[in-house]
């Protein structure tokens, strides 16, 4: 193992042209620790957040970007299991995904499931616990709910939307174009192109006039108020980021009247303890799901650690459909 690895950083907030491909010494695991030689590591937009200065990382965190890869564990902290050594793993990460090799907590590892490249790995787990968190746990998605996914053409879009259905919901997806939305609907979903259809009147058309049980959303801003007129009576409206905004003009007196539910949460702040608490549930009720046949990360692009900036202008751009990852050399 090298003492030394490629990463990327942010050599100062700004667009994609200010990441750059340094070299880093090879962090040791502390305890209840793990390190891991990454061959693929996910890209999100909180990575394009943090490299805009939009929101920054926080201060105890490595400053190399990246929130989810994928790889084989080389080393153990003390307190970890032994018969991890050399087992696949994907992981979400407080930092240092975009990297040779990174450090996670050993309970925030998923095993990589059947049939699922590594690659692939590294497209699920900020997706998983994201969607657990929010859309099953909080959102309390039902067999039989109809679901509102805003993006969903995007890398979490595309998860959620599969992990739903699995689940037994009827499930809505907006797209911006004819092409996005063919290839959504192919995988067994209801479509609006958002660039040409009014989403309130074509939600309540698609649902009976009933509207949708749950909402997961990725826009914020003057859109929430569209989601609560196209919401089912006690509906449940998830914000999962603020596109257009995080100011969000509300009608208080329909929230009463529907007796809807407003929540929104994110993954970094919580603790290692409410993470690995999370890890657990996705191992119990999601990764089950995962697998040749059954749901699979729909793969955008794939980019080498040095071509980091591309990735994120292509992600930065919305011309992608489904995850963009970037791999490291040893992986090409």
């Amino acid at each position: 193992m090298s003492k030394m690895m490629k990463a990327v950083i942010a050599e100062s907030t700004g667009g994609p042209e200010v990441l750059k491909l340094i070299e880093r010494p090879v962090t040791a695991p502390g305890p209840g620790e793990v390190l891991i030689r990454i061959a693929a590591a996910g890209v999100n937009r909180p990575d394009i957040m943090q490299r805009s200065g939009a929101l920054p990382a926080p201060p105890d965190v490595s400053d190399i970007l990246g929130l989810e890869a994928a790889g084989e564990i080389v080393a153990l902290g003390e307190g970890v299991d032994a018969g991890l050594t050399g087992t696949r793993v994907m992981a979400l990460l407080k930092a240092g995904g975009y990297a040779e090799y990174a450090v996670a907590c050993a309970d925030h590892c998923l095993s990589v499931p059947d049939g699922i490249s590594l690659q692939e790995a590294a497209a699920l787990p900020e997706g998983l616990f994201t969607i657990w968190h929010n859309l099953f746990d909080r959102g309390r998605l039902q067999p039989g709910d109809r679901l509102l996914i805003q993006g969903g053409s995007s890398g979490i879009g595309t998860l959620a939307l599969q992990l739903a259905l699995a689940w037994g919901a009827e499930v809505i997806v907006t797209a911006g174009g004819p092409d996005k939305c063919a290839r959504l609907e192919a995988m067994g979903v209801h479509t609006i192109d958002y660039r040409t259809a009014d989403l309130v009147t074509e939600v309540l058309r698609l649902t009976g006039d009933r509207g949708v049980d749950v909402v997961l959303d990725i826009l914020g801003g003057e859109m929430v108020s569209k989601h609560l007129a196209c919401m089912a009576p006690g509906g449940r409206h998830i914000g999962l980021s603020f596109m257009s905004g995080m100011i969000a003009p509300v009608d208080l007196g329909l929230l009463m009247r529907k007796g809807l539910w407003l929540s929104s949460s994110t993954l970094r702040p919580k603790s290692d303890d409410e993470k690995a608490g999370i890890a657990n549930d996705v191992r119990a009720h999601l990764l089950p799901l995962i697998g040749p046949g059954k749901v699979q990360p729909v793969m955008a692009q794939a980019f080498p650690l040095a071509r980091a900036a591309d990735a994120h202008a292509l992600l930065e751009s919305g011309g992608n459909i489904g995850k963009i990852v970037l791999t490291t050399e040893k992986t090409q």
